[in-house]
């Protein structure tokens, strides 16, 4: 019995090595919002949810111009997806890369998201994000009272539940 649980322990600890060790490649088929899409190989489809960014929910203001900015970005296009994990919703957390651009990256200095300051990692983010408020882009041009981070907006709804 002891010997089980050591092998299940091992392939669990090898089988996440593998997967997080390499990175997929796919087509976009689908955008669900500013920061999640599907893509497709042979065909398998993986959501994917974008590492250390966060958009405004579908509710939002501004939900539904970012997730019109990704789509303008990759949706029908390849992209490479480097995996940082997997979340507790089962989705692949990841940085997408259209050829060298890093759609992540792309999606804050435009104004479509927040960096999710609890989740990043790559402290470029924070300098785009303060050239994007500055310039007023994106959501950054909403009032002030619109502007609420979707961490926030979602913690008040469960709130108010």
């Amino acid at each position: 019995m002891k010997m089980n649980r050591i092998f299940i322990f091992i392939f669990c600890v090898l089988f996440s090595f593998y997967v997080f060790a390499e990175n997929l490649t796919g087509r976009v088929i689908a955008i669900a919002d500013g920061d999640t899409v599907t893509i497709i190989k042979n065909k398998h489809q993986t959501k994917i949810r974008l590492a250390e960014i966060d958009t405004p929910e579908k509710q939002q203001p501004h939900g539904k111009k970012s997730k019109q900015a990704l789509s303008d970005f990759i949706f029908k296009k390849e992209v490479e997806v480097e995996v940082v994990t997997i979340d507790r919703y089962g989705r692949t957390v990841g940085k997408i890369f259209l050829g060298n651009l890093n759609i992540n990256k792309e999606m804050v200095k435009a104004g479509h998201a927040w960096v999710y300051v609890k989740y990043a990692k790559d402290k470029t983010l924070f300098a785009l994000e303060k050239n994007a408020k500055e310039n007023q882009l994106g959501l950054w041009a909403l009032p002030e009272g619109e502007r609420i981070p979707p961490w926030q907006w979602r913690k008040n709804k469960r709130k108010s539940k």
